[in-house]
Order: structure tokens, then sequence, then C-alpha cells
């Protein structure tokens, strides 16, 4: 399973029907499971850390992580589940994360050097967790 930790708002109307799209063709263990803060709340959250180490592969969306691409992201979700290793996107509301969450972070991920609204951000993350797994599977919807 993979757990998308989201600061804001719930999707609704054209994001909630977008990743909708892409999470009803995920097969275990891509399965997503949605938990939405408001932002405040989120980073008050985050501050005790919930995450164990050992259980969990923390994935930190910002602009200032690394940029990687659809085959890396593959592998490191691959990786983390042959570990047995729970996976937890994290993407922050309108202002980010403070610098002790992508420093506890066991990957802090950028889709690009452009700044995306959080919205886009979870779509982006929906279809790219479907790429993996096209990706893993050998299905025909990534090229290469």
């Amino acid at each position: 399973m993979i757990r998308i930790i989201c600061g804001g708002k719930r999707n609704s109307g054209w994001a909630a029907e977008a990743c909708s799209e892409y999470e009803k063709r995920l097969r275990k263990p891509y399965v997503l499971h949605w938990e939405f803060y408001e932002e405040e709340k989120l980073i008050r959250r985050l501050e005790e850390w919930p995450f164990e180490k050992a259980s969990c592969y923390v994935i930190c969306c910002d602009e200032r992580g690394k940029n990687i691409s659809s085959g890396e992201y593959s592998r490191i979700l691959e990786r983390a589940f042959v570990e047995g290793r729970e996976v937890v996107i994290l993407i922050g509301g309108a202002y980010g994360f403070p610098d002790f969450v992508r420093e506890k972070a066991d990957f802090v991920w950028s889709f690009s050097r452009l700044v995306f609204p959080h919205i886009m951000v979870r779509i982006i993350t929906v279809e790219q967790t479907y790429r993996a797994l096209q990706i893993t599977m050998g299905g025909k919807y990534h090229h290469e």
C-alpha cells in the first residue's frame, strides 16, 4: 500500500476525477490510501514524526529534491515493497514543508525545477505511480 498524506483540502472536481482515473487501474501493492490535513495540522503531525524508519519508506515531494525518471521511481517503489516497507508520500499544501521534513524523509522528490500547485502534484503522483506499476509489470503504458 502507498499512503499519500496531503496538506490542504480533499481532491474535488476535475482533480478528483483525474486521480480516480489512474487509481482504478492500480493493483496491490500499488493501492493508494489518501489522508488530508489542514496545512497547520499536517505540520504539527509531522513534528511528532509518526513513521518508523524500519517499516516506512517516506518520500517528500518538494521542488528542492532530486529529479528522477519514471523508471527510477518504479525501482524505488519496487525496492521498498521487496523490503516489506510501506511507502508514504508527503505532499505539502501551498507553503510546502519545513526543513525538518525534508531532512527526515528517505527521499526528497522533485518533479521539476518548476513549482506546481499541490493539486497538480497529487495528480502527477498518482499518474507516476500507475506508470511505475506498468514499468514493473512490463505493461504497454510506458514507452522508452
